[in-house]
């Protein structure tokens, strides 16, 4: 326990809370934006399958790490995996931001519930496909950032052990707030 609080671990756990906050965020997006376009109840349940999803493939791709890091092209598989999830994301954004236009057009007040909710809508998109979503995101990144905390952590496996529970932590905690921002404010994704 000691040599948790040495000069080299506490290094270590500072780059550890640095990769995570910036490698847990774009994580967090992911989820708040495959989330938002569900109704509140089901938007939760999705960002919390997103996170034990990644809390599962981070443990994982941990135990492996050594093993990860000898595969050749496994970042770029990765990465296109992650370029089709935000391919997806934006061509939902586009139909959606289209399909909000006409509506509005179409409606009269009547037709608005007091949440600005159109009465009968159905949710654009299901649990299930948020779900998907986000688990195919969550393989990419998740991998990313297990290789980038091992990388810190080096021979101190408390530190990767602290720095994969603090980004699934932040990561919970970010994707419920962009989840709610998106809601609101639905310009932000193009951001």
């Amino acid at each position: 326990m000691t040599e948790f609080f040495s000069p080299e671990a506490m290094t270590a756990l500072l780059q550890v809370i640095m990769i995570d906050l910036v490698l847990a965020g774009d994580n967090a997006i992911v989820i708040g934006l495959a989330a938002a376009g569900l109704p509140k109840e089901q938007r939760r349940n999705a960002i919390v399958v997103g996170i034990i999803a990644a809390a599962v493939l981070r443990i994982g791709f941990a135990a492996a790490t050594t093993q990860l890091l000898q595969i050749v092209g496994l970042l770029l598989a990765g990465g296109i995996l992650l370029l089709w999830v935000c391919w997806k994301m934006w061509r939902e954004l586009r139909q959606n931001h289209a399909q909000e236009t006409q509506a509005i057009e179409a409606l009269s007040e009547s037709d608005v519930d007091y949440d600005g909710i159109v009465a009968g809508k159905a949710p654009r998109k299901t649990l299930a496909q948020a779900t998907w979503q986000i688990i195919i995101a969550d393989v990419s990144m998740s991998l990313d950032n297990v290789l980038a905390v091992a990388g810190a952590a080096r021979e101190h496996p408390n530190v990767l052990i602290f720095g994969l529970v603090l980004s699934v932590a932040l990561m919970g905690i970010a994707a419920n707030l962009i989840a709610n921002l998106l809601q609101k404010h639905r310009w932000i994704a193009y951001v």
